[in-house]
């Protein structure tokens, strides 16, 4: 994936910049550092898909596909 478009769709690897969280997991999401500007990394998918991996401010997060999907993201190049 590239350009603009959901957490939930980025690849193991693919980098991103949050652009802004949408629905009920908004806050829940914020608190755990998913914020307008930051960076996230996707390491891995479980091996049926979801939850995912991502490496959010040195931590590493697993969020299931529903809650990922709110995030809108900014892709990177790899």
């Amino acid at each position: 994936m590239r350009g603009v478009g959901q957490l939930s769709e980025l690849e193991p690897g693919g980098r991103a910049c949050v652009l802004e969280i949408q629905g009920d997991m908004g806050r829940r999401l914020q608190d755990l550092g998913l914020i307008k500007g930051t960076e996230v990394i996707c390491l891995q998918r479980s091996p049926l898909g979801d939850p995912a991996a991502f490496r959010i401010r040195g931590a590493v997060i697993a969020l299931r596909c529903e809650d990922s999907s709110c995030v809108r993201v900014c892709c990177y190049d790899r």
